[in-house]
């Protein structure tokens, strides 16, 4: 099980803002290098003009199987990293801390290394205490989808 969130502005979880080398893109970092996130890279993150959320990461060698493709377990901890991310695109996980409830995931075509890996999640549907969302991992124009996934997020508690 996953935590994320924001924390508020006294103890940020995440570094979260536009990204000044890539026009429209945000910045979606752990604030602490030390995590486990920050072992599966770099993550940058967009909002389309269709509502869904686009993460992007670069999937490196330490991210690989024996067979030189992306490693199914480092698949899954970039998966539930992007569910977060298109949660705080959308302004709805803004403090406090979240858990994954479930995640199912369709491996579909093997991922490749060294080349952007792009996770494009939409929201099925948020109520008082859940999220659900789906998605799929693409890699390269054309090519068939790596996953296709979904996810319940359970929400932070509020403040009262």
């Amino acid at each position: 099980m996953s935590e994320a969130g924001d924390g508020g502005a006294a103890a940020p979880f995440f570094i979260h803002h536009p990204d000044p080398d890539n026009p429209g893109w945000h910045v979606w970092e752990l604030s602490d290098p030390t995590r486990f996130n920050a072992s599966l890279g770099r993550f940058r993150v967009r909002m389309e003009p269709d509502g869904r959320v686009r993460v992007r990461t670069r999937p490196e060698h330490r991210h690989s199987n024996v067979a030189g493709a992306l490693h199914g377990g480092a698949l899954l901890g970039y998966i539930d990293i992007a569910l977060f991310a298109a949660a705080r695109m959308h302004g709805i996980i803004e403090a406090g801390k979240a858990v994954t409830l479930d995640l199912s995931v369709q491996f579909i075509a093997p991922g490749a290394v060294d080349a952007p890996l792009d996770l494009v999640i939409e929201i099925l549907r948020e109520t008082g205490r859940l999220l659900f969302l789906r998605g799929l991992v693409e890699q390269g124009e054309g090519a068939a989808p790596v996953a296709g996934f979904s996810g319940t997020i359970r929400k932070p508690e509020r403040a009262r």
